[in-house]
């Protein structure tokens, strides 16, 4: 498995081919506080890469999740709709949001990496 960032505080890790893992980064939970509601993606869309897939509300704010690259969702985090704290207690864990499938394997490749990633945080 490899786990890749986005600028937008997204991860994805790819479990194989084209399967994939999406969900918000410890710098983006911390950022947004306790997490309190989460809207997710509707299962079986295809969705373009930057396109809105869904919302995270916390007590401090609203945020939009983005599509890390394009594909289709086939799976939602039920338990995360049902306990939205799982993105502040485990949000590269038990508190991812979607699974998709890539609709181009290559575009993972160009997103960061985690050494990327840390340099991109040591700016903001």
């Amino acid at each position: 498995m490899s786990t890749k960032f986005t600028a937008d505080h997204e991860w994805i890790t790819l479990a194989d081919g084209q399967a994939a893992t999406v969900g918000i980064t410890l710098h983006a939970q911390d950022a947004l506080g306790d997490v309190v509601f989460v809207d997710l993606p509707e299962v079986g869309r295809s969705y373009a890469k930057g396109e809105v897939a869904g919302v995270v509300e916390s007590v401090k704010a609203a945020a939009d999740v983005y599509m890390p690259l394009a594909g289709v969702v086939t799976e939602v985090n039920e338990a995360l709709r049902g306990d939205p704290s799982l993105a502040n207690s485990d949000p590269q864990g038990a508190g991812w949001f979607f699974r998709m499938t890539l609709d181009n394997r290559a575009d993972f490749d160009a997103l960061m990496d985690p050494p990327a990633y840390d340099a991109l945080l040591k700016t903001l």
